[in-house]
């Protein structure tokens, strides 16, 4: 039987939780899984990368990359150092007579051990594809991670509130980190540059798929900024492969006062064309299925609702239990 090509979308730890789910369902599916990652990111390390070196921000690259690696003890152990991030060192006051400088700063503190090699290998081999494959071969990756451009891209919003002692005035928020975390009300998101080149490979993995994998993960700056990509969206439009979503379990900060009926507007008021078969959401957080279903119905999809989220009662989804509800999914018509 031919493999069954799934691409999923996001950053950060959202798409590393669909990933992770996505390796759970290989014992039972035969999927060739490909990543397609944001680039926006300009906070904690990948951003002092960014601002310092140029480049593509690693670190919802490097998560892809992890949650993909083998399951060999070896790669385990190199997907544990991908991860590792260095504390800071306390420095011993200059001796006397020394210059000021001598004991201050700790340039490697906060740097994660895997986005200072893939910033390495971005240098050493000129191409981030190039690079993410290299990297995927040493964690003995099931499946492949790319950027979604090979340019880095800024994110912007028109937040409402951004600033509490204003809150009906409309201003612009630049940043990923700034977005994610505004206190207002995101009534647009845009991309600088406006119309990035989409990646080649990306766009080829799209048009190629037979699954096409949304969310979960902050709307506004994992999943909605690959609707803004032209040629990535000309390819998620014109793909013959179905389209899921997985909702998130709960509203995050830059998505404060959005529904989860919401979340799947704002999927068809940035790319209208664009047609779901299935909406797959938590039982426990969907709350009134209702709502939700008349909007998964609005894109063309059926509503799953199955329990997916861990049971500590924190807001994470459970790889396992995500991976189980996703196999009758992605197996159906195989």
């Amino acid at each position: 039987m031919t493999p069954s090509r799934v691409v999923a979308f996001g950053g950060g730890h959202g798409l590393s939780a669909s990933l992770r789910a996505l390796r759970h369902c290989v014992p039972g599916l035969d999927l060739d899984i490909t990543a397609v990652v944001t680039v926006g990111d300009d906070g904690g390390s990948s951003g002092r990368l960014r601002a310092e070196r140029g480049g593509l921000p690693p670190g919802d690259l490097r998560q892809a990359l992890v949650a993909l690696s083998g399951d060999h003890p070896a790669t385990r152990r190199s997907a544990a150092l991908f991860q590792h991030r260095f504390a800071a060192v306390a420095t011993p006051a200059p001796a006397l007579g020394a210059p000021a400088a001598a004991g201050v700063g700790d340039p490697l503190a906060g740097h994660a051990v895997g986005n200072l090699l893939l910033h390495g290998l971005m240098e050493l081999l000129g191409d981030p594809v190039a690079a993410l494959d290299h990297a995927g071969a040493m964690l003995g990756a099931v499946g492949r991670v790319l950027p979604m451009s090979r340019q880095p891209v800024g994110i912007e919003a028109r937040v409402r509130g951004a600033d509490p002692a204003h809150p009906d005035e409309v201003s612009t928020v630049r940043g990923q980190h700034q977005v994610a975390v505004t206190s207002g009300t995101v009534e647009s998101l845009r991309l600088a540059p406006a119309a990035p080149a989409a990646c080649a490979e990306a766009v080829d993995a799209v048009r190629a798929a037979d699954w096409l994998v949304f969310g979960p993960g902050s709307w506004y700056t994992s999943v909605l900024p690959h609707l803004l990509v032209p040629g990535l969206a000309d390819a998620i439009v014109s793909s013959a492969a179905r389209r899921l979503v997985t909702l998130n379990l709960v509203a995050e900060k830059e998505t404060s006062g959005l529904s989860l009926p919401d979340h799947l507007d704002t999927l068809r008021r940035y790319l209208p064309e664009l047609k779901v078969d299935m909406v797959l959401a938590d039982s426990t957080a969907v709350g009134d299925p209702v709502a939700v279903e008349r909007a998964a119905e609005s894109l063309g999809a059926r509503l799953v609702l199955a329990p997916v989220a861990v049971t500590d009662g924190t807001p994470r989804h459970d790889p396992a239990a995500l991976g189980a509800a996703l196999v009758p999914v992605l197996g159906a018509d195989r």
